[in-house]
């Protein structure tokens, strides 16, 4: 190829892509804007549209493609450590490669912004829900804590009643799916159409990286790990869901995954979600007042100290040396998409429930 002739179309392309990139940082400093023209507007036909188009397949194509990716960029390093070792290596074409993987990687987050990214600017479901944002004091939170403790204790009774049996995957997903179908009564902007949600490919790794979930936006599946403890899966699999309806930061995904866990008619999913909540509010509880988080645990009845014992168990089963950096690495990406407090943006789910509870007078 002439590289006199293809520069003009190359640098063609980086005016473009540049161009794009301040589009969409104008475009998102509005999160009214975003709110009404993107998230509930376009958004919502491309994510049904990516949901139908791949929700059929029985395994995640998504995490295919990461892997086909994967291999291509462990190629490209290849060759390149084989260029130096046989000192075939040209400075002129290593920058010119930098250059493309530079524009790859603008193409990556302009795609990434159009089918998913710009709902971190949204304004969310605290203004859907019309909540106030609020601060609590310990007495909020150690009253949060005792009535999680009763719903956990209460729902957890209940399955023991119904001598409950776990679903499947697949079972499992269409009922998370019903569980939006139930919360869409009360909640119309739960709405949940074309199911596409996959048991992740890579569960096993999973477990030591530290993760429960993910979803691809650019595939629109939502993947769940399937190989954590069962009573975990319920909720993670509602949370997942919310970020196909548009909730991209983490503590919105776990509020939305929790309207439609307990509005659900499964007391599964009311258990998986409050079991949940509760070891985030009881956590917080500790950091203000460490007896009255450690005396609400003593009130658990043993059937849940033990799902609780098997959760710890499980997490200490598969540390590993890499997972504080993975950990570092997902706390900083958080923090770059408009979540500040990085890994503790999970916990935020706890002020948003406190507010809810002054609103509605229910959890």
């Amino acid at each position: 190829m002439d590289t006199k002739k293809s520069w003009p179309r190359y640098r063609t392309f980086w005016i473009l892509a540049v161009a794009l990139v301040i589009v969409i940082k104008i475009f998102s400093l509005s999160a009214e804007r975003v709110e009404t023209l993107y998230t509930s507007g376009f958004y919502v036909l491309l994510s049904r549209i990516l949901r139908f188009l791949f929700g059929w397949i029985p395994f995640s194509l998504g995490d295919i493609l990461y892997l086909l990716a994967g291999f291509w960029l462990l190629g490209k390093l290849i060759k390149t450590i084989k260029s130096l070792i046989r000192r075939q290596f040209q400075w002129n074409i290593f920058f010119k490669n930098i250059s493309k993987a530079l524009l790859g990687l603008i193409f990556i987050y302009i795609v990434f912004n159009i089918f998913w990214g710009l709902n971190y600017n949204r304004q969310g479901i605290a203004h859907q829900l019309r909540l106030t944002e609020t601060t609590y004091d310990t007495s909020d939170i150690i009253l949060l804590q005792d009535m999680l403790l009763q719903k956990v204790n209460s729902s957890k009774t209940v399955l023991i009643r119904q001598d409950y049996q776990y679903p499947d995957k697949k079972f499992l997903f269409h009922r998370a799916k019903d569980a939006y179908n139930d919360a869409e009564k009360i909640y119309p902007f739960l709405q949940y159409k074309a199911l596409s949600a996959k048991s992740s490919l890579y569960g096993w790794w999973g477990n030591y990286l530290g993760f429960t979930g993910y979803y691809n936006p650019f595939t629109g599946e939502a993947q769940v790990n399937t190989t954590v403890p069962k009573f975990l899966q319920p909720y993670i699999s509602t949370h997942e869901m919310a970020h196909q309806l548009g909730y991209a930061k983490e503590d919105e995904a776990n509020f939305a995954g929790y309207l439609a866990a307990v509005n659900s008619h499964d007391t599964l999913f009311h258990y998986s979600a409050y079991l949940d909540l509760y070891i985030y509010a009881n956590r917080e509880v500790f950091y203000f007042d460490s007896v009255a988080s450690l005396q609400s645990r003593e009130l658990l009845i043993p059937e849940v100290k033990k799902d609780i014992a098997e959760w710890r168990q499980f997490n200490l089963n598969h540390r590993s040396f890499i997972e504080p950096a993975i950990s570092w690495m997902y706390g900083n990406y958080l923090k770059l998409n408009e979540q500040p407090k990085g890994l503790r943006s999970y916990n935020a789910v706890i002020a948003t429930l406190i507010a809810y509870y002054k609103k509605y007078g229910k959890i």
